[in-house]
């Protein structure tokens, strides 16, 4: 490669670092907001489905991410370790305090005030988790720089059945490890062969076969490439609406 090529290459690569903010050490800058203290536990899931992040083993410090980050609902059940710019907002930033939210909605573009449109990285934050780092009294947002981190889940990954008759869908959920799921297969008792699953929205996986009366098995292969089996993890008289754990089972 000539003198000429490298530089447009070098050219390249730094553009592409700065449009998003890196920094040298792995942290990358970002914003973020946080929604209402009265608002119900119930109503935070989402865009990723987890109905009540209670619930889904991810507690009160949870966050929607804007689509630069969410990734159509790859990113669902990711952990992040987010903390305020100091030296950038001294009035409203805390200094040297961190905290690990857990990726359970989207953002969408035009909301916050554009803070979540393409190609912004922004958090917007449960106020339990976003108040651990800023002051408050503040307007409601705040410079901060986060990196992904992996998840600590109490027991096992959870699988609740959701669907009717032949339209059989799972939610995964308290995924620890990498946290956000890229590929699921399902393995009923009567058959021989994995089906492939697809992400029908967020945290939910769905397949085509008619999986009612068997016991279930499912494939799990996380965003960072790490795979785990759980076999038997749904007796045969599961029904839809139940939820199974893996007991223990759990990605690290």
């Amino acid at each position: 490669m000539d003198m000429k090529g490298k530089y447009l290459v070098t050219v390249i690569l730094l553009v592409g670092t700065l449009s998003v903010g890196m920094c040298s050490n792995g942290w990358i800058r970002a914003h973020a907001t946080y929604y209402g203290v009265n608002d119900s536990p119930a109503s935070l899931g989402g865009a990723c489905g987890y109905d009540n992040p209670y619930h889904a083993g991810f507690g009160a410090h949870t966050a929607a991410l804007s689509g630069a980050l969410f990734r159509s609902g790859e990113s669902c059940g990711g952990c992040y370790q987010v903390r305020c710019d100091f030296p950038a907002d001294p009035k409203w930033c805390l200094r040297g305090a961190t905290v690990r939210v857990t990726a359970t909605n989207f953002c969408p573009s035009n909301n916050n005030n554009g803070w979540c449109n393409l190609p912004r990285h922004h958090f917007d934050m449960s106020s339990p988790a976003f108040f651990r780092i800023a002051r408050r009294g503040n307007e409601g947002i705040v410079p901060v720089f986060y990196r992904r981190v992996g998840c600590k889940r109490r027991g096992g990954v959870r699988f609740t059945m959701r669907g009717q008759g032949n339209f059989n869908m799972v939610m995964i959920s308290n995924v620890g490890g990498g946290g956000s799921v890229r590929a699921v297969a399902v393995r009923g008792s009567k058959g021989k062969t994995w089906l492939q699953m697809t992400r029908n929205w967020g945290a939910n996986w769905q397949s085509s076969g008619d999986l009612r009366g068997q016991r279930l098995s499912f494939k799990v292969t996380l965003t960072d490439s790490k795979t785990q089996t759980f076999l038997n993890v749904v007796p045969s008289s599961w029904w839809f609406g139940q939820t199974f754990s893996s007991r223990g089972r759990q990605f690290v």
